[in-house]
């Protein structure tokens, strides 16, 4: 395998050097990718798609597969000289800090479980978040966001966007009129989480980018919660998607990772940052994330299962005030629900009778579900919004987002549905007693 055969190379090398001579050529085209298969799976299943995109198995030895090519660095020609001086260095292999192909065969198999062009694997999904807004934000710029944000996400809009010029106007996700209110001259992007932590708030994917495309502005949409196998917002017209890939995506509870996709010019004013600010995947995470997603759409079935079932159960028991999930006829939003998501997903929201201590005293008692952070594993997890991701919030600032006391997040893992409500069960009895 060279690096003369990574797809773009469709046209000669002369016809490629005419186009990218003048840098305001119009006639200018980018490839999809760069990646190193050229099959097509865009007439094909999610579990294929996942199974088998951007997956290579390796000429010289017959390894089904893609092999761990664990190198800083790569043979230079004259090709890879020529594509330094031409700016199309992302489409070779000159440094695993530029690409490496562990890391193009995850992005390959990534953009096409979101029908994306183009998609960047990251250290970690901050890495990824940062690049992406740091990309489309220029000094001076703003950006409308939810204001039921990841706690990393709301730190730097809130911590380090001022010391670069930068600001942010935080705004209900479901109000689309304070949306447009907080737009101002100088905004460029609106920023926003496909479903919120942890109460599970739906953002409005058509409105919102009819609402980019008035005011011209870029939709960046955090997409972690839902996963390309139950929504995939580049369909409804957003820019640029961003994942936490150590959780879904990756599905092990063993990996920290982060992923922008959109399309190939987009994606492209991306890698810049990702050079700039050094967040790429280590060869290794890149194929331990591939491995990972050969089984995201099965395992995003499992989860869904056991967590309408959960919730089922949830809402029906006499210490539980309150479930949130996309999936229940109670669910807040159903009828969008049932527009945009096509799997309910592996997350529940629930507020227990007696407050916050009663909240602390079911976890202790929970068997098979573990207490900590981070969700879209394998196993259970189940965390407290007021000392965990809404800790640095007040009381009051909590409840005004919705988060009332007993509030408990849980990330429903793939255990057998019974085996879940019997450990609930067992639990919810003993901090009745």
């Amino acid at each position: 395998m060279t690096n003369n055969n990574v797809r773009g190379d469709k046209r000669s090398q002369s016809a490629l050097t005419e186009d990218l001579n003048w840098v305001g050529n119009l006639k200018r085209v980018r490839e999809a990718g760069p990646g190193l298969d050229e099959k097509s799976f865009t007439q094909t299943g999610d579990s294929t798609k996942a199974v088998h995109a951007g997956t290579t198995d390796d000429p010289r030895t017959g390894a089904v597969g893609t092999p761990i090519y664990q190198t800083s660095t790569f043979l230079l020609d004259e090709d890879q000289y020529q594509s330094i001086e031409e700016g199309h260095a992302r489409d070779r292999f000159i440094y695993t800090r530029y690409g490496n192909p562990n890391q193009w065969a995850v992005q390959q198999k990534i953009a096409a479980l979101e029908n994306a062009e183009s998609a960047l694997v990251f250290s970690s999904g901050m890495a990824a978040i940062t690049a992406a807004v740091m990309a489309l934000v220029d000094r001076g710029g703003h950006v409308v966001a939810s204001n039921e944000l990841y706690g990393g996400t709301h730190s730097l809009f809130n911590s380090d966007f001022p010391n670069w010029g930068m600001s942010t106007t935080y705004v209900d996700p479901k109000d689309f009129e304070a949306i447009e209110a907080a737009i101002q001259p100088n905004t460029q992007v609106l920023y926003f989480e496909a479903l919120t932590n942890p109460l599970l708030k739906l953002t409005d994917l058509e409105k919102l980018v009819a609402l980019g495309k008035k005011h011209n502005l870029r939709v960046i949409i955090d997409a972690t919660f839902v996963t390309p196998i139950s929504c995939r917002p580049l369909d409804w017209g957003v820019d640029l998607v961003v994942h936490s890939a150590s959780k879904y995506l990756n599905g092990h509870s063993d990996l920290i990772a982060g992923v922008v996709v959109g399309s190939r010019k987009l994606v492209d004013m991306v890698w810049p940052k990702l050079l700039n600010f050094g967040g790429n995947l280590d060869p290794h995470a890149s194929y331990l994330l591939e491995r990972g997603l050969k089984t995201l759409s099965i395992r995003m079935k499992a989860h869904e299962e056991s967590a309408y079932a959960l919730a089922q159960y949830l809402e029906n028991h006499k210490q539980i005030k309150q479930v949130i999930y996309p999936k229940l006829a109670s669910y807040p939003d159903a009828e969008l629900a049932l527009k945009q998501l096509k799997l309910g997903g592996g997350m529940i929201s629930f507020v227990v009778d007696g407050g916050d201590q009663a909240a602390l005293n079911l976890l202790k008692h929970l068997k098979y579900v573990k207490s900590a952070t981070s969700l879209g594993g394998v196993e259970s997890l189940v965390s407290l919004p007021f000392n965990s991701s809404q800790a640095s919030f007040t009381s009051s600032q909590r409840e005004k987002m919705g988060i009332y006391p007993g509030c408990v997040r849980l990330s429903v893992g793939i255990e057998d549905p019974q085996d879940l409500i019997n450990d609930f069960e067992q639990a919810l009895a003993k901090i009745a007693e």
